[in-house]
């Protein structure tokens, strides 16, 4: 009886898609060195959507230069660090060659990058910087950027932008939504009130190559950027002016409404609230008299859906009052009820209710961002009318 050998190259494609989808990231990008047939495989979109639908969950963390933490121009790393989550254990795992060091490009050299959004792999990158203003979306993955075209608003002295990236659920369609914020400063002699003039929003849809008006937006936003779930974007407002504390805008619609906040009562004292996603849903972190308090709304949009999920006391651990006093964001909850958090974009913090323990995971220092990330291969060159480059 004859053996016959078989190898990768023998098999179907769609057997070698799948079980090409199912390989660990780096795996996959040496993958695409083997030979020419799985350089194809790898660069269609059908694999992209399929490994994307497997893709691990994780967060990318920008961390930022020592330059940049001291007001200067010198632009950081961006760290895509995986999350093992069982229920009886976690492990965060960040592997040093999946890095991207921003500064190989020329283009973000000498500025400040925020990152404002992350959908389906892409990164919606913030540049500020001498005379700099932009809007990136990155792969980091692929390797791959564009930068948008200049906005009609441009930053200047006393203003800000507000921004979200995400997908449209009817067409599927990506959308940027950047709100320009200008402010009066206050009279100090008068007054110290700040008084917001000015809040015109601007939607860019990828591969468009141009920025549409929506013009003037009836809130003032107190973040830069908020988190994106179920087609929507959600900030925080500021003031005491509307009934709630939460705005949406739906990419659908491209409209702005008010959005249910979690009870009046619980969030009119504190300070440093911020919005996330917490196990597919929305949540609120709330910081006052030295106790931090997460709010999660169970069901999308019922205001009396919100729960108080937990909160902790600075009597827990003295020693990290950090977490009373300063903004706290939610990156991660995982299987054991344990959180994952940045603390003033300073620390990654990991509090246990089960065991009502707060650990300062120290493996970035210095400041950062960190927002939840899933890789995927989605190529940017995809997109009409954009100019794509690679790192």
């Amino acid at each position: 009886m004859s053996v016959v050998d078989i190898s990768m190259e023998d098999l179907p494609v769609p057997i070698m898609v799948n079980i090409l989808s199912r390989l660990p990231v780096k795996t996959i990008i040496h993958c695409k060195c083997v030979c020419k047939k799985w350089l194809n495989i790898v660069l269609d979109s059908y694999f992209a959507h399929l490994h994307l639908s497997r893709s691990p969950a994780g967060f990318m963390i920008y961390r930022n230069s020592e330059e940049e933490m001291t007001g200067g121009f010198e632009t950081g790393i961006l760290k895509w660090v995986e999350v093992e989550d069982e229920l009886d254990h976690h492990r965060l795992h960040h592997d040093p060659v999946m890095s991207l060091d921003l500064n190989l490009a020329p283009i973000f050299q000498e500025s400040q990058i925020h990152p404002v959004g992350s959908v389906d792999g892409l990164l919606c990158l913030w540049q500020l910087g001498k005379g700099k203003d932009n809007t990136y979306i990155c792969n980091p993955i692929t390797r791959e950027y564009m930068i948008l075209p200049r906005q009609q608003y441009y930053i200047e002295r006393d203003s800000t932008s507000v921004y979200c990236f995400g997908v449209s659920s009817l067409t599927r369609e990506y959308k940027v939504i950047r709100i320009f914020q200008k402010l009066i400063p206050p009279d100090f002699i008068s007054t110290f009130q700040v008084i917001l003039s000015q809040s015109e929003a601007e939607v860019y849809t990828l591969g468009t190559g141009q920025w549409r008006s929506l013009g003037h937006v009836p809130y003032w936003i107190s973040t830069c950027s908020g988190p994106y779930l179920n087609g929507h974007a959600h900030w925080t407002l500021v003031g005491n002016d509307f009934p709630e504390k939460i705005c949406a805008f739906d990419f659908d619609k491209e409209t702005f409404e008010l959005f249910p906040s979690p009870p009046y009562e619980a969030i009119e004292e504190s300070f440093g609230g911020t919005l996330g996603v917490l196990k597919g849903c929305l949540c609120r972190c709330d910081t006052y008299d030295s106790n931090m308090t997460v709010w999660v709304m169970k069901e999308y949009g019922i205001k009396n859906s919100w729960h108080k999920e937990l909160v902790i006391k600075y009597i827990i651990k003295p020693d990290f009052d950090m977490l009373g006093l300063e903004p706290n964001f939610l990156i991660e909850g995982f299987k054991d009820g344990t959180f994952l958090m940045a603390n003033n974009e300073s620390n990654l913090i990991v509090y246990c209710p089960r065991r009502k323990t707060v650990v300062d995971r120290e493996v970035f220092g210095g400041y950062f961002n960190g927002l939840p990330y899933r890789p995927s291969f989605h190529r940017l060159h995809n997109f009409k009318n954009e100019r794509v480059h690679v790192f």
